[in-house]
């Protein structure tokens, strides 16, 4: 069991930058893959980016590929994203999520992940 704890959210102009983390407790952080979702107001929950239980392996969204960079410290039971080119359609909460699994499969749906923090929110102002 992992549980996960999300920061570094904030307002923002467009065309800036934020860093998010996602920090984990327990032992074994390096035994889940990640992600991160968010989720606009009156909107479903969206997967963003993912990265493998080793970090060798990302995936992203169309939406922010190029944009956004997501990495993961598993000495530091941290994980990242790094967030360029900020526009207002990215204003939302952040999610990161956890799922147990050391494989090369892309979960991108919210519902297969088993593990969530309580979100941190991000303001892209115009």
């Amino acid at each position: 069991q992992v549980q996960l704890v999300e920061s570094g959210g904030g307002l923002v102009q467009a065309g800036g930058s934020l860093r998010l983390s996602c920090v984990g407790s327990g032992r074994t952080f390096s035994s889940y893959a990640m992600a991160w979702f968010r989720q606009a107001p009156g909107k479903e929950r969206e997967f963003v980016a993912a990265i493998s239980w080793s970090g060798g392996s990302t995936y992203y969204a169309d939406s922010v590929k190029g944009r956004f960079t997501i990495s993961r410290d598993n000495a530091k039971n941290t994980m990242y994203l790094q967030m360029t080119s900020l526009n207002p359609e990215d204003t939302a909460d952040y999610y990161c999520a956890a799922i147990e699994y050391n494989g090369s499969y892309y979960y991108t749906q919210a519902w297969e992940y088993d593990y969530w923090g309580q979100g941190t929110q991000v303001t892209v102002s115009s």
